[in-house]
């Protein structure tokens, strides 16, 4: 148990920094990046806190904490409209709300993956991951199409990579390895400042009159 409230004030923490509390989980509305640092921060800020809220519902899940694992869903849907909203001063409000539709799906894999080896239904499991690769791709064509300096293969391994953390974060939770799973934390939250600077790499050089410098890592 020290362990666990050890890494929940770790995180806590982190989101503070990251700009709010972390119970203030409306994050920012419209926001209007103009330099390259801007944008690549509101993403970082973005997929930090959907990792987060993320962690929150499966860890939930395997507490069985459904009051706190509804707060934390609401989090979620909450940080997927606004990483949508991002992104519809370049390609306008129906290509945000794809984007949003696929986080949302995403993130639904994730919860069903985690609702599944909660009740220890390893062809439900099967079943989700099945359904995982399908939205990586859909991922990496819509990506792919909507700005070319993306490739498909960097935007499937990209998120491939992000569907396994999560996958091997749930089988930690339902073992009670919580020590493994704040040694592995940080490499989750790495990973999405990944690819938040590839999205941010690839606004810049679609858009870069919109941006008042060049983006750099």
């Amino acid at each position: 148990m020290n362990i666990i409230r050890r890494s929940m004030a770790l995180l806590v923490f982190t989101v503070i920094g990251l700009g709010g509390c972390a119970h203030e989980w409306s994050s920012m509305s419209d926001p209007h990046p103009v330099t390259a640092a801007d944008m690549q921060a509101v993403l970082r800020d973005e997929w930090s806190r959907h990792l987060f809220w993320i962690r929150n519902v499966v860890l939930d899940n395997a507490k069985s904490d459904l009051r706190s694992r509804d707060f934390a869903e609401k989090a979620v849907a909450t940080n997927t409209r606004d990483m949508a909203k991002t992104f519809a001063p370049f390609y306008g409000d129906a290509v945000s709300e794809r984007f949003r539709n696929l986080l949302t799906k995403h993130y639904g894999m994730i919860k069903a993956y985690s609702e599944a080896t909660v009740a220890g239904n390893k062809r439900r499991q099967d079943a989700a991951i099945v359904e995982f690769a399908s939205i990586t791709d859909e991922m990496a064509t819509f990506f792919s199409g909507i700005n070319p300096p993306l490739s498909k293969e960097t935007v499937r391994n990209l998120f491939a990579t992000n569907v396994d953390h999560h996958a091997a974060q749930i089988n930690k939770f339902q073992d009670k390895d919580y020590a493994d799973e704040e040694e592995t934390w940080p490499v989750m939250e790495h990973h999405v400042y990944v690819i938040a600077d590839a999205l941010t790499a690839a606004l810049v050089k679609q858009f870069p009159t919109k941006f008042n410098w060049r983006f750099r890592v």
